[in-house]
């Protein structure tokens, strides 16, 4: 099966939608807020010789031309600079969170998204993140020392079943679902994703992101905020997942606003039917905006 022609019925322009998952990706850094500002980091870059442009939609996003690679500079080596896809900067931006919270990343490493939201917390309050695999773990660790986030801690713990004992009992007041998933989306830049696709890997890594986005939503605080994304197309593990949290777990979907173009989520999926607020969710597709693929919804804890 061709994974990416099972998506065509789903997106405005199909031929577009392929063409761009057939085009190399830009390689992004993205300004790290507690060490730099974008005007320090453009003028490092000239004076380096690093080419690049700036990402139109946000100011801390740099596009760097053919050839360059993000850690070949003395920015990224002094923690001004992150190397991250800019879409993936996404999923933070819609978090939104605010210095002195108490904030959860449930699948942090290796640690893009995590010193995103530490800067966006101005380095204040209580951020976790958290993973399950000890040689990630350590590369977060080593990209938080880099960026010189102080606000972090980090745990190791199965996102599934994560527990409140070391945090007091106390629950968070926004939470970060960046969940494992079959990485469709990240075509542009590794092929493999395609390559190495099965339904099976869908369907089994499905149950997983169900088991951590409905864990992360108990440990929230009524009121609080959880923000799920995926970097894959397949409804099984977008708005089907999110269609078991409504039903298992007291929360709802809201909308929200990205700075990039995108489609709204699905109601129907192969004979499936989801909740009209599935349409609050986020698709953002190759072509729309030429980014890799991505998937982004945000819910609020009722209970």
């Amino acid at each position: 099966m061709d994974p990416l022609s099972r998506y065509e019925p789903l997106v405005d322009d199909p031929d577009a939608f392929r063409a761009a998952c057939g085009r190399s990706l830009p390689s992004v850094v993205r300004v790290n807020g507690i060490k730099a500002t974008p005007e320090r980091v453009e003028r490092a870059f000239k004076k380096a010789g690093v080419g690049f442009d700036r990402v139109g939609w946000h100011e801390g996003l740099f596009r760097l031309e053919d050839g360059e690679s993000p850690g070949n500079s003395w920015p990224f080596v002094h923690g001004w600079v992150y190397g991250q896809e800019e879409v993936s900067a996404l999923p933070a931006l819609a978090l939104d969170p605010r210095p002195g919270e108490r904030v959860f990343d449930c699948c942090a490493a290796p640690g893009s998204k995590t010193t995103q939201v530490a800067a966006l917390m101005d380095d204040r309050g209580a951020l976790v993140g958290n993973d399950n695999d000890l040689g990630r773990i350590s590369a977060l660790r080593s990209n938080a020392e880099r960026c010189g986030v102080s606000n972090l801690v980090v745990t190791r713990q199965d996102a599934r079943n994560v527990s409140l004992k070391p945090f007091s009992g106390r629950r968070f007041d926004r939470a970060l679902v960046d969940v494992p998933c079959s990485c469709e989306g990240t075509v542009r830049k590794n092929p493999g994703a395609i390559e190495s696709w099965s339904l099976d890997h869908v369907e089994g890594i499905a149950g997983v992101q169900k088991s951590i986005l409905g864990r992360a939503i108990e440990v929230t605080r009524r009121g609080g905020t959880v923000v799920y994304s995926t970097c894959t197309f397949a409804p099984e593990e977008n708005e089907a997942v999110l269609q078991h949290a409504i039903e298992t777990r007291e929360c709802r979907l809201v909308g929200f606003d990205l700075p990039v173009d995108s489609a709204a989520g699905v109601t129907e999926w192969n004979g499936e039917t989801f909740d009209g607020s599935m349409r609050l969710a986020k698709r953002i597709y190759p072509h729309l905006n030429d980014t890799g693929g991505f998937f982004c919804a945000k819910l609020e804890v009722t209970g």
